[in-house]
C-alpha cells in the first residue's frame, strides 16, 4: 500500500528535496505541497493524506498552530521538522502536545552520514507515522490523583486536551500475549528502590500525563528515559519541572536518587545507576555508536537489574521498536516488576508490544491508570 504525503514548508528547496527522497522509495506519494501553515489546513482537508510532515517556524499560520486545526478536523499524524537548538526543542514540545506524533531535525545532515542512510530513515519515519495513533484516547481513570498543593511554584497545571483518534492504517493482529498479573490495588502498596520509565514516540505527552498525577511526596525516585536529541532533554526537563508537583531535573553524572525526585536522561548520552551502599547514584557515559539510542533504555535498565535486584519498578511507554526489552528481561530475572502501556492509549505499540509479547509484563495498563497505580502501589 502506497502511502500519501502532504509536505508543509515555506522552504521551496526543503519542499523539493523531501518530496525527491520520500517519491524514490516507491512505497510513498507526496500528494500535495503547501507554503503555509494556512494551507496545510485546507490541502489537508481537500487531500486527506496518511501523513503531514511540518515546518513550525512559516508565514500566514506557523506549524503548531497548523497542527492544532487539524487535529480538531482528522487527526491525521503530523511529523514535525525542527532545528536542533534549545527553543526548536520548545517549540518542537508545543506541537507534540498539540497533537504532532514525532518529530525530525531540518537539517538532513543531522540525522544521516549519507543520503542512503537519509532516505531510510525518512521512509522509515514516515512509515512508522503512518501507522500511529494520534490523539489515542485512553479509558477514565477509576482513581482520583491528589489534590495539587498549595505552593504556586509547583502547582501542577491542566493536562491539555488531547485530539480525537482519526484515520489510520491497517493493523496487523496482534500476537497472543502472556496473561498479566492483577493490577496492584489500594492497600497493597510495594517498596520500591526506583521507579525507571522508559519511552519513545509519544512519551513526551505520555510521561507529562503520568508524572503529573504524582504528589510532591511521592515516596520513591524515579529515572526516565526518553529518546530524545540532546539539545531537547534540557527543555523537556524544565517543561516536566514546571507542570509537576514532583522535582523534575535532567540528570548529571554524580546525582543522587532521592524520593519525589525524577532525573531524565540526557539526551545523546547512556544514564546508568550504581548502587552505593544502598543509594542509588546516575553515572553517566558518553553515547556508544554501536547503539541505535542514546540515551537507550536496555542501558539503563539492564544498570538497575545488576544495582537493585528486585527491588525495581520498571515502565515501559509508547514508543517504536523494542528498546527495553532486553532490559526488562534482566530486570525480572531479578525479581523486580514491570508495568508496560497498553495498545488501545500509545501513540506507537512497538516498545510496550515486544515487553508484553515476551512475556515480561506483570501489568498492562492504559496511559490514564498509570500515574494514579504508581500513587496507589508505590510505598
Amino acid at each position: 500500500m502506497t502511502v500519501s504525503v502532504l509536505v508543509v514548508d515555506d522552504s521551496g528547496f526543503f519542499r523539493k528535496r523531501l518530496t525527491e527522497i520520500l517519491t524514490a522509495s516507491g512505497q510513498i506519494k507526496v500528494v500535495g505541497v503547501a507554503t503555509n501553515g494556512r494551507e496545510g489546513v485546507e490541502l489537508a482537508e481537500k487531500l486527506r493524506p496518511d501523513v503531514i510532515t511540518m515546518d513550525y517556524e512559516m508565514p500566514v499560520m506557523d506549524g503548531i498552530t497548523a497542527v492544532r486545526e487539524i487535529m480538531k478536523r482528522h487527526s491525521i499524524p503530523v511529523l514535525m521538522f525542527s532545528s536542533l537548538t534549545y527553543e526548536g526543542a520548545r517549540v518542537t514540545l508545543d506541537a507534540l502536545e498539540a497533537g504532532a506524533v514525532d518529530f525530525l531535525p531540518k537539517n538532513f545532515e543531522e540525522i544521516a552520514r549519507d543520503s542512503s542512510q537519509l532516505q531510510k530513515i525518512l521512509i522509515d519515519r514516515i512509515l512508522d507515522v503512518a501507522g500511529s495513533r494520534p490523539g489515542a484516547k485512553s479509558a477514565p481513570s477509576p482513581v482520583t490523583p491528589p489534590a495539587a498543593p498549595s505552593a504556586p511554584e509547583k502547582r501542577a497545571a491542566p493536562a491539555s486536551p488531547r485530539p480525537e483518534r482519526g484515520r489510520e492504517m491497517p493493523r496487523p493482529a496482534p500476537e497472543p500475549q502472556a496473561p498479566a498479573r492483577p493490577a496492584t490495588r489500594r492497600g497493597s502498596a510495594k517498596h520500591y528502590s526506583v521507579v525507571a520509565i522508559g519511552t519513545s514516540t509519544g512519551g513526551p505527552v505520555a510521561l507529562q500525563k503520568v508524572l503529573m498525577a504524582l504528589p510532591a511526596g511521592f515516596p520513591a525516585p524515579l529515572v526516565l528515559i526518553q529518546h530524545m536529541p540532546a539539545s531537547f532533554t534540557p527543555a523537556f526537563a524544565e517543561r516536566l519541572n514546571k507542570l509537576c508537583r514532583i522535582e523534575v531535573r535532567q540528570a548529571v553524572d554524580g546525582d543522587m536518587l532521592k524520593p519525589g525526585l525524577a532525573l531524565l536522561a540526557p539526551g545523546g548520552k547512556q544514564m546508568m545507576i550504581e548502587n552505593r551502599g544502598g543509594q542509588g547514584r546516575v553515572r553517566i557515559l558518553p553515547g556508544d555508536d554501536r547503539l541505535n539510542y542514546k540515551p537507550c533504555v536496555d542501558v539503563t535498565f539492564g544498570s538497575l537489574a545488576r544495582s537493585f535486584p528486585g527491588k525495581t519498578l520498571g515502565v515501559i511507554l509508547t514508543g517504536m521498536g523494542a528498546d527495553g526489552k532486553e532490559g526488562c528481561r534482566l530486570m525480572k530475572q531479578s525479581g523486580s516488576d514491570i508495568w508496560s502501556q497498553d495498545e488501545k492509549t500509545s501513540v506507537i505499540y512497538g516498545m510496550p508490544m515486544a515487553v508484553a509479547k515476551a512475556g515480561l509484563t506483570d501489568q498492562v495498563l492504559p496511559l490514564e491508570d498509570i500515574g494514579p497505580r504508581l500513587v496507589e502501589g508505590v510505598s
